[in-house]
C-alpha cells in the first residue's frame, strides 16, 4: 500500500490489498476525504468494481477523486486477472467474480475507514457487477447505482441480440480489445515484489472471453449467474439506475426499474455509452451531482429530499435531422412517479395494403402478403451499436428502406408521445432454414426524410426459445413476436409513423449464411401489427432541472484519418465497414496510448461469406523503456461454421516477450 499526499482536500490511497476467501490478492485503490485520519475516521464509500486496470488512471483525477471531495470515498477494484490484481481472467462476470466482489463489499464495510455503508457504481462493466453483487445481497451494501448495465447477458449485451449473433463490436471493440488488455503489465512502481508474477500469471492463463461467447450461441445456463432477469427480489437495497436511449442497453433498467420491489429511481437521457456529462448526444447533465444527493440520503442519512422526487426522469426525444455528427437531441426532461401514467394506452397499427399502417380499428381492405429479398448489407443507415464506440449516431434510413418493405402512416393531425417498448407481431414465412427479422421504428418528416427511433430483431429459428432453436419450413406461416428496443419519442404533428421490415442489420449483427425469400402476410387469422405504448401527451416544464453537462465535438483524428467508413465494392459485389479510435492517457507512472482498428466485409452474393479484422494495438511509454501489446483477432463464416483466431504479442523495448494464439472453429446453431 502506499499513500500519497493529500491534494485538493483528498489523499490517495494506492494498492490497498484485500484477500478473497480462496486466498487470492485483488487490489484497490481509494480516494478519501484529507479531513482527519483516513484509516480511523469512519465514512461511506463507494465501490467501483471492472477489469480496466485502474493503475492506468492519474491520481486525483475522475469521479472517485469527485466523490471524495464530496465527503464519500471513492474506490475502484481490478476484478482477479486483471491489471494489479492476481489470479486469472478466463471470461467476464464469472460466478468466482461476483463472490470477489460480495467479499470486498462485506471487507470494506467491516474496516475502521468505513461507516459500514458501502454503495457500488460503475458504467458498463461497473453497472454489470454493481447488480451482480447487489442480488447476493452482501452484509454492509446500502445502495447500488447501475449506469449502463444489463439485467439479462444474453438478450441485452455485445454478443447475441434476438438470437443472433452481433457482428461488429466484440471484434471491432471490446471482445477483442481484453485480450490485449489483460496482457498489459502492472506497474512495478505501485505492485513492488510481486510485479513480475503478477504479470506472469495473467500472460500464461489469460483466455480469450471470445471464445466462451461463441462456445455459447444459446440462452441456457452459462448466461444465467450474470443475469439478474428473473430474479430481481435476490436485491435488497435501493437502486438509482441510470441509462441512455441511444446506448446499447436502453431495455434493462426500464424492465430492472419495473420489477424491482426497493426504493429506487430511473434516469434515462438521450445519450451514447458515455457518461452523461460528455456523452453524445445531449443534453448533457452533471450526472456526479446526483449521484452524490442519492448517496448523502442512503450513505448518511441525510434528509436532503431526493426522495420526495419523481422516480422516473426521462428525456423525451422528437426528430432531428439523421445527421451521424449532431451532438445534441430535440424534447424535454419528462417526470412520472411510474413507467404507466394515468391515461397511458396500447395503441395497435396494422400492415395494410400498398405501404399503409392504419390503426386496427380502421377497414382493413386488401388481403394478402407482401414479399422481399433478403440482402445481407441492409442496415448500414441503422448506426453502430453504442458499447463505447464514440461515434455512430444512425443516418437517414431511406437507402436501408429500398431494400425492406415499409408501412406508413398518413401524416400524423396532432403530437403522439411513446415511452416503453414497441411491439411488432409478425407473421411471416420465409423459403430460408434461417432468416433473422429485423423491425425499424422511424420518424418520417415532411420531406421524406426517415430518423431511426428504435429497432427489434428475432431470429425466426428462436421463435418459441431462445434455447432451443427450430429451422424454419419453407412456406410455412409462424407467428413472430418482436419487442423493439426501449424509447421515449414524440412524433410531431404532420410527421408520419413508419415502420420497416428486413432481414439485416449490418454491420451490427452477422449476416445468416442462406438466400432466401420471406413473406409478411396480413389476413384474417395472421395480420401482422405494431403495438405502440402511448404516453398521455405533456409540455416541457421546468419540474426537472439538472446541472448541465460539458460543450462537446464529435470524434474525430486527423483529417486524413476517417474513424468510420461505409464501403461499396462495386465489382465485388460486396460492402464494408472500416473503423479507427485512439487514446492516449497519462497515468503518472506512464503515458499509455492504444488504438483500435477494424474491417468487415459482407457478400452481397454469398450471404455466409463474412469476415471481420480486429486490430488492438497498446504502448505503454515510461522512463525505463516502452512496452507493446498487440492482439489481433479475425473472425470469419461460411455456411456452416464460424473460424477464429487470435493472435497475442508483447514486445519489451522493441524485443520479443511473449507470443500466444488461440485457433478455434464454432458450429453456427441455425444462426
Amino acid at each position: 500500500m502506499i499513500v500519497f499526499p493529500p491534494h485538493d482536500g483528498v489523499r490517495f490511497v494506492k494498492n490497498l490489498i484485500f484477500t478473497a476467501s480462496d486466498g487470492v490478492q485483488l487490489a484497490l485503490d481509494m480516494h478519501v476525504p484529507d479531513d482527519g485520519d483516513w484509516q480511523t475516521t469512519p465514512r461511506p464509500l463507494l465501490l467501483e468494481y471492472i477489469p480496466y486496470r485502474k493503475d492506468d488512471s492519474a491520481p486525483y483525477s475522475g469521479q472517485h477523486h469527485y466523490f471524495a471531495q464530496n465527503g464519500i470515498i471513492g474506490a475502484r477494484l481490478d476484478c482477479r486477472g486483471t491489471g494489479s490484481s492476481r489470479g486469472a481472467s478466463g471470461d467476464e462476470y464469472s460466478e468466482r467474480e461476483q463472490q470477489d466482489g460480495a467479499e470486498a463489499v462485506e471487507w470494506l464495510a467491516r474496516q475502521a475507514f468505513s461507516n459500514g455503508k458501502i454503495g457500488m457504481t460503475g458504467g458498463s462493466y461497473g453497472g454489470f457487477t454493481s447488480v451482480q453483487v447487489a442480488a447476493l445481497a452482501p452484509e454492509g451494501l446500502a445502495t447500488i447505482i447501475p449506469v449502463y448495465f444489463t439485467d439479462d447477458r444474453y438478450t441485452d449485451d455485445c454478443h447475441y441480440r434476438g438470437g443472433a449473433w452481433r457482428c461488429y463490436y466484440d471484434i471491432g471493440a471490446y471482445g477483442a480489445s481484453m485480450i490485449g488488455m489483460n496482457a498489459m503489465p502492472p506497474y512495478p512502481e505501485y505492485s513492488g515484489d510481486d510485479w513480475a508474477e503478477i504479470w506472469e500469471q495473467h500472460l500464461e492463463e489469460n483466455t480469450p472471453y471470445i471464445a466462451e461467447w461463441l462456445t455459447h450461441p444459446t440462452d441456457g445456463p452459462y448466461w444465467r449467474p450474470g443475469s439478474i432477469r428473473g430474479r430481481y427480489e435476490q436485491i435488497k437495497c435501493p437502486v438509482f439506475m441510470i441509462g441512455g436511449w441511444r446506448d446499447g442497453y436502453p431495455n434493462p433498467p426500464l424492465r430492472t426499474f419495473a420489477a424491482l420491489e426497493v426504493p429506487k429511481r430511473l434516469l434515462m437521457g438521450p445519450w451514447n455509452h458515455a457518461r452523461p456529462n460528455v456523452a453524445i448526444p445531449g443534453p448533457r447533465i452533471d450526472w456526479l451531482r446526483e449521484v452524490v444527493r442519492w448517496c448523502d440520503h442512503w450513505l448518511k442519512d441525510e434528509d436532503n429530499g431526493v426522495m420526495d422526487e419523481p422516480a422516473v426522469q426521462i428525456y423525451m426525444q422528437t426528430y432531428d435531422e439523421p445527421l451521424p455528427t449532431r451532438t445534441e437531441t430535440s424534447g424535454y426532461w419528462r417526470a412520472e412517479a411510474d413507467l404507466e401514467p394515468e391515461d397511458s394506452e396500447k395503441r395497435v397499427y396494422e400492415l395494410r395494403a400498398e405501404g399503409l399502417l392504419a390503426l386496427e380499428a380502421t377497414p382493413r381492405g386488401e388481403e394478402g402478403y407482401d414479399e422481399y429479398e433478403y440482402r445481407p448489407t441492409v442496415g448500414i443507415c441503422g448506426g453502430l451499436w453504442s458499447g463505447g464506440v464514440p461515434f455512430g449516431l444512425p443516418t437517414d434510413q431511406r437507402p436501408d428502406e429500398v431494400h425492406s418493405l415499409t408501412y406508413s402512416t398518413e401524416p400524423l393531425a396532432q403530437d403522439l408521445e411513446i415511452c416503453g417498448w414497441p411491439q411488432v407481431e409478425l407473421y411471416a414465412s420465409s423459403t430460408a432454414p434461417v432468416m433473422v427479422f429485423v423491425v425499424r421504428l422511424c420518424d418520417v418528416a415532411p420531406d421524406g426524410t426517415s430518423a431511426l427511433v428504435c429497432s427489434g430483431v428475432l431470429n425466426g429459428t428462436r421463435r418459441a426459445s431462445l434455447d432451443d432453436p427450430q429451422a424454419l419450413e419453407s412456406g410455412t406461416v409462424y407467428a413472430l413476436n418482436i419487442d423493439l428496443d426501449a424509447t421515449a419519442w414524440r412524433f410531431r404533428k404532420g410527421h408520419r409513423i413508419r415502420l420497416a421490415v428486413a432481414s439485416a442489420d449490418f454491420p451490427n449483427l452477422w449476416p445468416t449464411p442462406y438466400r432466401g425469400s420471406n413473406q409478411i402476410y396480413r389476413r384474417p387469422t395472421e395480420w401482422s401489427r405494431l403495438s405502440l405504448p402511448v404516453w398521455p401527451l405533456r409540455e416541457a416544464t421546468d419540474e426537472i432541472a439538472f446541472v448541465p453537462g460539458a460543450a462537446v465535438a464529435p470524434y474525430a483524428l486527423g483529417p486524413r484519418e476517417p474513424v468510420w467508413q461505409l464501403i461499396d465494392d462495386v465489382m465485388g459485389r460486396r460492402k464494408g465497414l472500416k473503423t479507427q479510435t485512439r487514446d492516449t492517457v497519462q497515468t503518472g507512472a506512464a503515458e499509455v496510448e492504444s488504438e483500435r482498428l477494424l474491417e468487415i466485409w459482407a457478400s452481397e452474393a454469398d450471404p455466409a461469406d463474412v469476415s471481420a479484422v480486429g486490430k488492438h494495438l497498446r504502448r505503454i511509454t515510461r522512463g525505463d523503456g516502452q512496452i507493446r501489446v498487440d492482439a489481433v483477432c479475425s473472425l470469419r463464416s461460411t455456411e456452416t461454421a464460424f473460424h477464429l483466431t487470435i493472435q497475442l504479442a508483447v514486445e519489451v523495448n522493441e524485443l520479443p516477450h511473449f507470443q500466444r494464439r488461440w485457433t478455434r472453429t464454432f458450429r453456427r446453431e441455425l444462426l
